[in-house]
């Protein structure tokens, strides 16, 4: 089976999240018994952890990692989403991008590798695109309870920009959500004398937290920004005032802004109001030196197998590779092109998959 045979096996499966709908059962049977397997099945989430140990004379352990549940197709295709038919050089197929094309290219990287100095092992979960409350997190507790956490690891998320190889992920913004509620006093539109308008309270203040900056970002990291999500608040009437307004908010934060940080700026604005304010943290920023083997090893190899120079990125949104960081492992993310994931006819060339998996060998083979 080629690597593009068996990138098409993994797209056919609907492995709509959490559900893998047998893709685990085939890769099981495809990596064979040479690979030694840890199943850690929690709720309705699958998770798999394959390992082989080359030799016991290095340290090393360098970890592969991704997802296979895909999310909903949705309406409007032009062709089946679950068919994986080439066509003109490209497969249209849900997951092709995200991630079933990086899945692909390192089972077949680490099936066909002989040799490797330590431990190679591969990390995948069926739950990264819902809550994953239960997917890899789980699987690096469990590792880390045995001592046999990987020193680097590869995600194979779509990470490039324009052409293939221009970008790799070396970093993430953490994600913190704001849930703020301003307690008013209901009253009649023609008597506000009366009453306390949480709206008008809020529009003089809305200026100087939305959209605004809250650092001033790095080498790596875009400045942190504030964005209101969501505004609610009224009877749908003309002639009664709130008496509350609900307002939500997100900061994709840098290693520089803080859950603290954000809570001293609401102090600060709404000093002298009647507010609650919840924040909570989807994920937390991580960032790995540029100097890690595994990042300049995975630049080294862009370059022989492409000839192109890529950037270290901490651009997009959040990914598992958050995780390994958060366990102190040196981590970059590496995949294809990132312009049509979750969309309608989500795509990747032929061409891309080849070369992510050549990427991925020659990784392996001077890693």
């Amino acid at each position: 089976m080629d690597i593009i045979e068996l990138f098409q096996k993994l797209l056919r499966f609907k492995s709509i999240t959490p559900n893998d709908d047998g893709a685990f059962d085939f890769i099981d049977e495809y990596l064979g018994e040479e690979w030694c397997l840890i199943k850690i099945d929690i709720e309705n989430t699958k998770n798999r952890f394959y390992y082989k140990q080359f030799n016991d004379l290095s340290k090393e352990h360098l970890c592969f990692a991704g997802h296979i549940d895909v999310v909903p197709a949705g309406a409007g295709w032009s062709v089946d989403p679950f068919e994986a038919n080439i066509i003109d050089g490209k497969i249209i197929a849900r997951g092709t991008q995200d991630m079933k094309s990086g899945v692909a290219a390192f089972l077949y990287a680490c099936k066909h590798t002989s040799h490797f100095n330590g431990i190679l092992s591969i990390l995948l979960t069926s739950d990264e695109e819902g809550e994953g409350t239960y997917g890899t997190i789980k699987v690096l507790e469990h590792l880390k309870n045995i001592d046999f956490l990987p020193t680097s690891t590869i995600v194979a998320e779509p990470t490039c920009e324009v052409n293939f190889g221009d970008a790799i992920k070396i970093g993430r913004r953490g994600s913190i959500n704001g849930y703020l509620e301003i307690q008013g006093k209901q009253g009649h539109a023609a008597y506000p004398e009366q009453s306390i308008n949480p709206i008008e309270q809020i529009a003089p203040i809305l200026e100087k937290i939305a959209g605004v900056n809250l650092d001033d970002g790095d080498e790596y990291f875009a400045p942190s920004k504030l964005i209101i999500t969501d505004i609610r608040s009224g009877m749908q009437v003309t002639n009664v005032t709130p008496d509350k307004l609900n307002l939500m908010f997100n900061v994709r934060n840098s290693t520089k802004t803080t859950q603290k940080d954000i809570q001293e700026l609401i102090a600060k604005e709404f000093e002298g109001i009647n507010y609650r304010l919840k924040i909570t943290q989807g994920s937390y920023p991580f960032m790995t030196n540029k100097e890690s083997k595994v990042v300049k090893i995975l630049s080294n190899s862009i370059n022989n197998i492409l000839n192109i120079k890529t950037k270290n990125s901490t651009a997009g949104g959040t990914s598992d590779a958050r995780h390994f960081g958060s366990f102190g492992i040196d981590t970059v993310e590496f995949g294809v092109i990132n312009d049509t994931i979750h969309a309608i006819d989500e795509n990747t060339s032929i061409k891309e998959v080849h070369n992510l998996k050549n990427v991925f060998v020659d990784v392996i083979k001077v890693f």
